[in-house]
């Protein structure tokens, strides 16, 4: 009731602002202005009505109007023609930085029969990008394993390919793992030689990511995961913008500004807890 009573009084703030519009356009705008007050996620009742409050009609037309135009700035013919041009250079930058991520390495939990996650072994690429190290650990490492301490070597050119999820043999292998959808997600495997595998389970979504990306680009196939696809829009659309500023008489150093001083104290800092 609180809130069907909110949404009238709004409605009766912009019918108010004198501005002659139909009533259907009036529960439009009122309707947006509740779903975007909500986005905020108010935590009390009387956030809620404030937020209502800023979002008149007047800044729900600014709103709608900087959207569209950003829309259609990003979709006309000569940002898509820039996009299309700029997107080999972000995609070969984002390859690097995976595979930059292998050579530091990933320590790798090995779940057993009875899914114990008892032991540790870490995968490494080669500086040269040609060679997988790999070993057993007793424990988890804290950093980087150097690589003349990685038993175990793979040539990145006795891999015939990389399969995840349901296709892996050792999910195929073991009848419970293969239940267990969260570890399922993080599974894959690099197969090589005849019948030869070697089985990972990533830490989390983000090490999934990195690896396959990586290992697919080493194999020169593209890079398909969800991370990748965020990271292309995201540094697309950066990028973009970067260059569609006025710089003109603007003079870009060539070098970063350099880092500040530690200040004397941080007795200015916000306490949160």
């Amino acid at each position: 009731m609180q809130a069907t009573a909110l949404c009238l009084e709004t409605l009766m703030l912009i019918a108010a602002q004198g501005t002659i519009i139909g009533s259907q356009k009036v529960m439009q705008v009122v309707k947006e202005q509740v779903m975007r007050a909500l986005t905020t996620k108010p935590s009390s009742l009387d956030q809620f009505k404030s937020k209502l409050q800023n979002l008149s009609y007047t800044e729900i037309l600014k709103i709608r109007q900087s959207e569209r135009m950003n829309q259609e700035d990003f979709q006309s013919r000569p940002i898509l023609e820039l996009k299309e041009k700029i997107q080999p250079e972000i995609l070969e930058l984002i390859k690097q930085q995976r595979l930059n991520r292998l050579v530091e390495g990933t320590c790798f939990r090995k779940l057993n029969c009875r899914r114990r996650q008892d032991k540790f072994w870490y995968c490494r690429l080669s500086p040269n990008h040609k060679v997988l190290h790999y070993g057993d650990l007793e424990e988890s490492p804290q950093g980087e394993v150097p690589h003349d301490s990685l038993q175990d070597k793979l040539p990145v050119a006795d891999i015939k390919a990389v399969v995840t999820g349901k296709d892996c043999p050792h999910m195929k292998e073991k009848g419970a793992l293969k239940q267990n959808k969260e570890v399922l997600e993080l599974a894959f495997s690099i197969l090589y030689d005849s019948n030869c595998q070697l089985n990972f389970i990533a830490p989390d979504k983000h090490e999934y990511c990195i690896w396959t990306d990586g290992l697919n680009a080493l194999l020169g196939k593209d890079m398909m995961s969800d991370l990748t696809r965020n990271d292309l829009d995201t540094l697309l659309s950066m990028e973009i913008k970067l260059r569609l500023l006025d710089l003109e008489n603007i003079q870009i150093p060539d070098a970063p500004p350099p880092i500040p001083k530690e200040p004397s104290n941080y007795d200015f800092v916000y306490d949160c807890n």
